[in-house]
């Protein structure tokens, strides 16, 4: 079974960003995360699904 969520340091060595860019992604609007207490998790079916539609709008 894999892993439902991520910590924001697993986001951030998942992207290869540094862990204050990742804090920075996970506060703009439109990012999936939830919140448990304190902690900010990232679900990782929403994050893919959030990644695949910036890869397809975003131009280069």
């Amino acid at each position: 079974m894999e892993k439902a969520t991520m910590s924001v340091q697993e986001l951030s060595a998942y992207m290869g960003i540094s862990l204050p860019k990742a804090y920075e992604l996970v506060k703009t609007d439109g990012f999936p995360i939830i919140r448990v207490g304190a902690r900010i998790l990232i679900p990782t079916d929403g994050f893919q699904e959030w990644l695949k539609k910036k890869s397809h709008t975003e131009k280069s």
